[in-house]
């Protein structure tokens, strides 16, 4: 990959990050409320967004700039293993159409802003509550950095090395976020979801009629796996089971993370999450083309230091410099859209959920409001520290972690919703039973999320956080049972 400046490509990409600077500081100005001193209004967009502008910043902050890149890194560098987040994607969304209405309800009828209030309102447990705000923020922090990495990527390729650029950009992002608050992601997403589609349209389009068809491409793929001894076209059967959980876990827990949830919370109707319900798959067709370029990269013959420079290296080496600067900008502000709205879910848990319920529980509206705000400077210097003096890998395993850990606040925010038999120790007792021994498998394992097994006939692998979630549902259940409900009304 070419890592010499391009004053074509880097004029392109600065004007369009230019255009979406502007539109972020105006966002403070669209849709104006009587105020944004209130965490309502800046951390929820006034609970206001209709299915147009939730299609978008769901979407947005769902299908990030990470994803741009790391998607098409690891069919590169696997094959079908890697087109694990299609099947994914399908599943999550009629869990979205039935679950999320709900959880909407609930924190609309009570001014809930966080998946750890509406845990609180459920079952008066400030342990809880805690548990669930605590595996929020720590699930985030490592995904925000890992947005950083996927616009470092872009950088390098534009010939722009060093941290100076990178902290620039995310300067800039601190500072409309700051102003805004939801409003400049949404408004965002606007342009980074359409920019996102041309360019991957235009790609699966044009790149196989330079490379000689699709059937060149597959062909050239399966050459490349088959003389590195590993990948493959096709999935072997021992990787069916891994690939299976691997899809559901993932799907189980997209939705609890707080900067998908945030998305939730802000639209104006339990309708309007159900229209996205249907309407989102359009990103999964979006998603699996994406993936193709993976492929692509062996037939095209690029010869990469990482597998996450494949994409980079396509639009380097097969389009015009000024298509090229256009897609990477694309992926650069697919980086901001869902570094804003994580920041502004994790400050919204820091604000309610610490600050209101352990510093400073007679706290103003407005002073909430910039309590969140000076938060989510705060997540974001972390995010860019993390990347600047840690190495890559350290917040991709944290990111591998945070999918495990953030599943096992699944039973008591969804739970809940349905039935008040589950109470506060039992479920306490199943996250952290889910969290300790999840973190411990991982860890026994490399880091690697999949956890080795047999059960006397052909051995497998299942997705850890999946294993985890199982043994937290049965310790809640098994605390349940063992301890009477009049004892545990106070937790």
């Amino acid at each position: 990959m070419t890592t010499e400046i391009d004053v074509t490509a880097l004029s392109v990409f600065i004007f369009f990050f230019l255009l979406v600077t502007v539109m972020g500081f105006f966002a403070a100005r669209w849709r104006k409320p009587k105020t944004l001193a209130h965490i309502d209004e800046w951390g929820l967009g006034g609970r206001s967004f209709g299915a147009w502008i939730t299609w978008f910043l769901v979407g947005g902050d769902f299908y990030t700039a990470y994803t741009v890149i790391a998607v098409p890194a690891l069919v590169y560098a696997v094959g079908a293993y890697g087109f694990f987040a299609l099947p994914y994607t399908i599943v999550v969304y009629p869990f979205v159409f039935l679950v999320m209405p709900v959880l909407w309800k609930r924190a609309a009828d009570n001014g809930y802003v966080t998946a750890a209030d509406v845990v609180h309102g459920q079952y008066k447990s400030r342990g809880l509550e805690l548990a669930v705000a605590l595996t929020g923020v720590i699930a985030t922090m490592p995904y925000i950095a890992l947005q950083l990495v996927g616009m470092a990527t872009v950088l390098k390729a534009l010939g722009l090395h060093g941290e100076l650029p990178l902290a620039v950009a995310f300067v800039v992002l601190a500072l409309y976020t700051y102003s805004a608050g939801l409003r400049a992601p949404a408004l965002i997403a606007f342009v980074k979801d359409i920019m996102i589609y041309i360019v991957v349209i235009t790609a699966v389009a044009l790149i196989p009629l330079k490379l000689g068809g699709y059937g060149n491409v597959f062909a050239a793929a399966d050459a490349a796996f088959q003389a590195k001894g590993s990948g493959g076209l096709l999935l072997g059967p021992h990787q069916y089971v891994a690939y299976a959980t691997l899809a559901l876990g993932s799907a189980l827990a997209a939705f609890m993370y707080p900067h998908t949830l945030t998305g939730i919370f802000a639209a104006n109707s339990g309708n309007t999450i159900r229209k996205n319900a249907i309407f989102l798959p359009a990103y999964t067709l979006l998603l699996g083309l994406l993936a193709l370029l993976g492929y692509m990269g062996h037939a095209a013959g690029l010869k990469l230091d990482t597998p996450n420079d494949v994409v980079p290296a396509l639009f380097q080496t097969l389009f015009p410099s000024w298509f090229a600067g256009f897609s990477f900008a694309a992926i650069a502000i697919g980086a901001l859209v869902p570094a804003a709205v994580m920041s502004i879910g994790a400050a919204n848990l820091f604000t309610r959920n610490f600050w209101k319920a352990y510093v400073n529980p007679n706290v103003s509206d407005a002073g909430e409001a910039q309590v969140a705000k000076v938060t989510s400077l705060v997540v974001k210097i972390g995010a860019l520290l993390v990347i600047i003096f840690l190495p890559t890998q350290f917040a991709l395993d944290l990111q591998l972690m945070g999918g495990m850990w953030i599943l096992q606040t699944l039973p008591a925010l969804v739970f809940g919703l349905y039935t008040k038999w589950f109470r506060a120790p039992g479920l306490i007792a199943g996250w952290a039973v889910g969290f300790v021994a999840g973190t411990y498998m991982v860890w026994i394992n490399g880091l690697k999320p999949l956890q080795p097994m047999s059960l006397g006939g052909q051995p497998f692998t299942v997705y850890i956080g999946l294993l985890a979630l199982i043994a937290n549902i049965a310790v809640a259940v098994i605390v349940n049972l063992a301890t009477p409900a009049r004892e545990t009304a106070r937790a």
